[in-house]
């Protein structure tokens, strides 16, 4: 199919972005990597009066880690996180990188993007989520964080503002030792999750100073873990606290039965990735 007819501007400044975007309202969508817009225009699931392409505005591609704060700006592709070489203290996002759908996505779709897409299987969401990063906006009113726990509102729906533009994902500046990981259940490569489980850590000695574990594709939006969370910090990594935390991960997944899985095997998978990722901890530590 072809998409219906819509109008093409591609602004050299977030200004004039900013500008048809208050022009046109919810009848404007934004044009950065195109890996989910694109399929949605052909099927016209999505039939916007104005396409605003952002790949000509400058100071967006950047990635980078400043006092151990990680700034992903909204034209960052997948590949340049996938071939990074400043993200020691990030280790999450590091292994997220290259499991994000295929080489030919990941070529030219962003994180932005895929965060404000909102899709309940979309990965960075819950990467994001499980290292308590935030989303800036840029508006008519100036930036503006907006936490990540607040930024999915629902399937396909984000918290950005009329006239908003998201320009950059953060991350915090992780304590102590750091570690972390992204497990992912998929038919075949490049497809959706049908499980997929980040795991955020940081730890001073054998204690936990603060976890961070959140579920994608098991529920009707990116799940955090909180109570599993929890019940890891303060408390050393043992046998029985990985254990009580990937029950209670499970049982914070809210997963539907369908060809991929019954709710049962979802939960298990949501439980076996959380051990897996805590055990792996002190291979994949980062001082």
């Amino acid at each position: 199919m072809y998409p219906s007819r819509f109008r093409y501007e591609a602004p050299h400044s977030l200004d004039e972005a900013r500008s048809l975007l208050a022009q046109y309202g919810d009848e404007a969508k934004v044009l950065a990597g195109g890996q989910s817009l694109v399929p949605l225009l052909k099927l016209r699931f999505a039939a916007p009066e104005l396409l605003v392409d952002i790949n000509g505005v400058p100071g967006l591609g950047h990635h980078r880690v400043e006092a151990g704060v990680l700034r992903v700006g909204a034209l960052c592709r997948h590949v340049d996180l996938e071939r990074s070489s400043v993200l020691a203290r990030h280790p999450l996002v590091a292994s997220a990188a290259p499991l994000i759908a295929d080489p030919i996505v990941r070529n030219r779709g962003t994180l932005v993007g895929s965060l404000c897409h909102a899709d309940p299987q979309g990965d960075w969401a819950s990467v994001l989520l499980a290292l308590g990063g935030h989303v800036v906006a840029e508006g008519p009113h100036g930036r503006r964080p907006i936490p990540m726990a607040e930024f999915t509102l629902g399937p396909f729906q984000n918290a950005l503002r009329p006239g908003e533009i998201a320009v950059e994902a953060v991350a915090p500046a992780p304590r102590g030792q750091v570690s972390g990981r992204y497990l992912k259940l998929e038919r075949r490569v490049g497809d959706f999750a049908t499980v997929g489980v980040a795991v955020a850590l940081e730890t001073d000695g054998d204690r936990v100073v603060r976890a961070g574990i959140a579920l994608t594709g098991v529920g009707p939006h990116t799940i955090a873990a909180t109570a599993a969370e929890q019940a890891l910090v303060g408390r050393p990594l043992t046998a029985a606290t990985v254990e009580e935390a990937a029950q209670l991960a499970a049982e914070a997944s809210r997963p539907k039965g369908d060809h991929r899985g019954s709710v049962a095997y979802k939960r298990h998978v949501v439980a076996t990735f959380v051990r897996r990722g805590l055990a792996r901890t002190d291979l994949e530590a980062v001082a």
